[in-house]
């Protein structure tokens, strides 16, 4: 068993190949390595590790891809003039605020869990924003965010020493136990071929809103939280010696590639 060591392995993990010889380590492992225990029907393999069953689970995925895809296209949402006008709206506003936000189809993960709203009493973006501790393989999701909050306040309940969770603290107590000064808040920057990821380093003593400017964004914000001793296969851009920090203007190019990236991502 690799989660207790003790007891013989009697199960092995769909998802993360991992054996355990209970039902308590299997919760266990799943909680420390926030594995849901589904097979990733997407996963690598190898031509020569490729069987007949590995055959016949491509055929059904892609028969399931066909089924939703179609199921999406059917949906009521797709033509309710309602729906088109507040993606409408969400787009106008924020290129009004120099930020290129950019939609989905139905039945996308990512347009499925987006919940960002526009206040027109306020003039103010309530964004749906996901944060992710790659060093802790943790991720939360946020709802309603107001444009104006800074970034340092918005990670203040997670890494914070003294006013986050303790929950939370404990489980991110790389975060906690780091300088502050340490923590760097990066972006992935979209429209990018997969082998040539880059991100933009973000400031955390400026308002949400301010960091998003002459950002390309996909639905809503993911902003990525890492340490900056522990950074290392997130290239920087601007920062990596082979490329300039890039404006808006250099970063649109076509949807296909990021729809294609979400397929995968969501099955």
């Amino acid at each position: 068993c690799e989660t207790c060591t003790k007891e013989e392995a009697k199960y092995r993990c769909p998802r993360c190949m991992k054996y355990s010889c209970s039902l308590l380590c299997v919760k266990k492992h799943k909680l420390a390595l926030s594995c849901n225990g589904v097979r990733d029907k997407t996963a690598f393999i190898s031509v020569n590790e490729f069987t007949d069953l590995n055959l016949l689970s491509d055929y059904r995925f892609l028969e399931d891809v066909g089924r939703t895809a179609d199921a999406a296209a059917r949906h009521c949402i797709v033509h309710s003039p309602a729906t088109k006008r507040l993606l409408y709206c969400l787009r106008n506003k924020a290129r009004g605020c120099n930020i290129e936000l950019k939609t989905l189809p139905v039945g996308f993960t990512k347009r499925r869990e987006n919940s960002t709203t526009f206040n027109f009493m306020e003039n103010k973006f309530y964004w749906h924003l996901k944060l992710v501790f790659p060093h802790c393989h943790a991720e939360y999701t946020l709802k309603g965010v107001p444009d104006d909050k800074t970034l340092a306040d918005i990670l203040k309940p997670y890494i914070d020493p003294v006013e986050s969770d303790p929950v939370v603290c404990q489980r991110l107590k790389v975060y906690t136990a780091s300088p502050q000064s340490d923590v760097r808040i990066l972006m992935k920057i979209e429209n990018r071929s997969r082998n040539s990821v880059r991100y933009n380093e973000l400031d955390a003593s400026r308002s949400l809103l301010d960091n998003l400017k002459g950002k390309v964004i996909i639905e809503y914000p993911t902003l990525f939280v890492v340490l900056k001793t522990l950074k290392n296969d997130m290239v920087v851009l601007g920062q990596d010696g082979s490329e300039p920090a890039e404006n808006s203007d250099s970063e649109s190019s076509s949807l296909s590639s990021v729809e294609e990236g979400e397929i995968r991502d969501s099955s």
